[in-house]
């Protein structure tokens, strides 16, 4: 097995997953980051579903992906999650550290009124 970014992220991936699930009154809150850009969605593992979602591509951000526009993705998600009467999730990182874009997103959700 090849030891680089990739194997550690979904090493450490598997770990967390193992830990947490989403359901339909306690969705997911999962994580994407991409060079050029950040992802989110709550998914409910029991049925497969996503519930809801919001990327920076959706708010025009066409360049690498700032804290603040990070902080507005997870703003969007949450008010998107309150108007389908979701309030209390549980946090995936998938496997990225919690620091910079992803802590900014987590930020912004529970700006947004999220609890987790």
């Amino acid at each position: 097995m090849a030891f680089n970014k990739s194997s550690r992220r979904l090493r450490i991936k598997q770990g967390i997953r193992r830990k947490i699930f989403g359901t339909d009154s306690r969705p997911r809150l999962s994580v994407y980051k991409s060079n050029t850009g950040i992802y989110a969605q709550l998914v409910d593992d029991l049925k497969g579903q996503t519930l809801a979602q919001a990327s920076s591509k959706e708010l025009g951000a066409k360049a690498n992906t700032t804290v603040a526009v990070s902080k507005e993705v997870g703003k969007k998600l949450a008010e998107r999650a309150v108007a389908s009467g979701l309030s209390e999730v549980v946090f995936d990182r998938n496997g990225y550290l919690y620091h910079g874009n992803v802590r900014a997103l987590a930020e912004g959700a529970r700006e947004g009124g999220l609890k987790f």
